[in-house]
């Protein structure tokens, strides 16, 4: 088995679906119908990548797991997930926000990785990089009608980011699973993202006339299976019914 392609695949593959199912629990509660149809569908997009990288994390570990095993039968600590995605949903704000940051960076991830040496990596690449162009420009657009809007949605933006913005540096770190990978021509170092990554935040920032939160804290881990709180719960309550009824068919 491949492992290092095998823990990348994980990773990529359980962002999206921890994010996608973050933002599944706005479905019936946002704040107009238009936007509650629109965190719906992005979250489909999402499901739609995990599932991609899921199975083919199945293939190359050659256990017969597929992408419903890798999704709801796997406890915490065996997720590979950034730290970001698993953050509750907060306020409208605090959701836009962590949508912005993390699909700002999979932008250009998938930018790059459709240049992979894998055929199978850069072919998921390229039909997610049309998704998430317009998930980074959605969540933007938001960014600044909050930021540039009342007193009160300022104040949430501000707190939003300040939230964040520490989970954000796990993002651009390069550990041995990923050289191995950079070696391979498979992925690029991660760091070699966040330029233009900073470039399209400080971009949007501008317009929401808000200015960017300091570097004065980071939490790190979810590479390695190291999560917050919120992950166990969230896992509860995604594969109860898997995990409930093992062998239905549905």
């Amino acid at each position: 088995m491949d492992s290092a392609l095998f823990q990348y695949a994980l990773r990529l593959g359980d962002t999206s679906l921890i994010l996608g199912h973050r933002l599944s629990e706005w479905c019936g509660h946002g704040p107009i119908l238009e936007e509650d149809i629109a965190m719906s569908n992005i979250a489909l997009d999402l499901i739609g990548q995990a599932r991609m990288f899921l199975t083919y994390a199945g293939e190359i570990e050659g256990e017969g797991r597929d992408e419903d095993a890798l999704a709801y039968h796997r406890n915490e600590r065996d997720w590979r997930n950034m730290i970001i995605a698993e953050q509750p949903n907060g306020d409208f704000a605090a959701t836009m926000t962590r949508q912005f940051l993390v699909a700002a960076w999979q932008v250009e991830l998938y930018t790059a990785l459709t240049r992979s040496t894998d055929e199978r990596v850069a072919a998921i690449a390229a039909k997610a990089i049309k998704e998430v162009t317009y998930h980074r420009r959605h969540a933007g657009e938001w960014m600044v009608r909050l930021g540039d809007g009342t007193e009160e949605s300022r104040t949430r933006l501000l707190d939003a980011l300040v939230e964040f913005w520490g989970y954000t540096h796990e993002l651009f770190e390069l550990d041995a699973v990923e050289a191995d990978l950079v070696a391979r021509g498979v992925t690029v170092p991660a760091e070699s993202l966040k330029p233009a990554w900073d470039a399209a935040v400080n971009a949007v920032l501008a317009q929401a006339t808000v200015d960017r939160p300091g570097d004065g804290w980071s939490i790190r881990g979810g590479k390695d299976g190291i999560h917050s709180e919120h992950l166990g719960y969230l896992l509860a309550e995604m594969q109860s019914v898997p995990r409930a009824y093992p062998d239905a068919r549905w």
